[in-house]
């Protein structure tokens, strides 16, 4: 009778978990709903009152500073992905998925993850969650940092619009690739080799939960999106007041040299925060610059900007940020440097 009740308790127990986890599943489905409503709102609120507010102000900065600010903010449904993607990792695959995957070696684990990037279509905003989430799920912050460099610089979506903003070019959708992974590697090997514990503040579960399932998925999902989105916002006004206070007529300074026009599209590229999957069309109008300082462009932009430090800063900590992105921008402006040599 004892076994019969018990396995009448378990049965009950098991249905108790479905019907559980059907409940977490219409929160999260809830949320991301509202979410949705929530940026639809902001878009449509920024698209309209936006451009009437700045010519009532009668401020032609002040619609140029809004004009970047909501472009650079565009990118919220990518850092949705992201954190969807992030909390998913993080509730539902086992740790041993990832001890099965990347050797324990790290100068092995570090290029199998850089060229894991590929698998990823969405812009940099979403690769600072997901690799957070990898860190925390026991991924060697090489490898999850190498991770976070290529996902949004050779994912397909990137290389195909690359493909269409130079056509004709294979060259520079080859350079872009072979440049953008060299440096996600090369930073890799680097904080292998002489990263420090102290230096890297290694994301934690939301509210210290250990939880996995739809138990844990909905509180990382909140805290991860709320968590970024703040210091997206704060790298697009960022972005936003830079973009204004640079005259236009320093660029026509550097177009003569050839060196020079590298340096100050690389600087540029920190500055205007565009978007992984559209700054190939802003590198293909840049014309009067030369095809490395183009490529040098399209290779920094996705790993080193005004938003991305930010992300980082909130993240991974202050500290991190300001080594990790100072040393990206030198190797992916060398890298291009070498890959615009050899190919272009």
């Amino acid at each position: 009778m004892d076994s019969e009740h018990g396995g009448g308790y378990g049965q009950y127990g098991g249905g108790a978990r479905v019907v559980d986890g059907l409940r977490f599943a219409v929160r999260a489905l809830a949320y991301a709903v509202v979410a949705g409503l929530a940026l639809i709102v902001i878009a449509t609120v920024a698209s309209v009152l936006g451009p009437t507010l700045a010519l009532d102000l009668y401020t032609p900065a002040v619609a140029a500073w809004w004009t970047v600010f909501t472009a650079v903010v565009q990118a919220v449904p990518f850092l949705l992905l992201g954190t969807v993607v992030s909390a998913a990792i993080a509730a539902f695959v086992p740790e041993k998925v990832f001890t099965r995957l990347l050797p324990r070696n790290q100068a092995l684990a570090v290029p199998i993850a850089g060229a894991a990037g590929v698998v990823l279509p969405g812009c940099e905003c979403a690769s600072v969650p997901v690799a957070g989430s990898l860190m925390r799920r026991g991924v060697a912050p090489a490898a999850a940092l190498a991770f976070l460099l290529s996902a949004p610089a050779i994912n397909p979506v990137v290389l195909v619009a690359t493909s269409i903003a130079f056509p004709g070019q294979p060259d520079m959708v080859l350079g872009r690739l072979v440049a953008s992974l060299a440096t996600s590697v090369i930073m890799g090997w680097l904080w292998a080799r002489f990263g420090r514990d102290e230096w890297l503040r290694k994301p934690t579960s939301a509210g210290g939960s250990a939880d996995s399932g739809w138990r844990g998925f909905l509180p990382g999902l909140q805290h991860d999106f709320l968590h970024a989105g703040g210091f997206l916002v704060l790298g697009a006004g960022a972005a936003a007041t830079f973009n204004i206070v640079v005259p236009r007529s320093v660029l026509d300074v550097f177009t003569g040299s050839p060196w020079l026009s590298v340096l100050l599209l690389a600087v540029l590229a920190v500055v205007l925060c565009v978007c992984s999957e559209a700054d190939a069309f802003v590198a293909a109008s840049l014309s009067g610059f030369s095809p490395t300082a183009r490529l040098a462009f399209m290779v920094v932009g996705p790993m080193v900007d005004l938003k991305l430090f930010a992300l980082q800063a909130g993240t991974f900590g202050r500290s991190f940020a300001v080594r990790f992105s100072s040393v990206t921008w030198v190797v992916a402006v060398a890298s291009s440097v070498v890959v615009g040599w050899w190919l272009l």
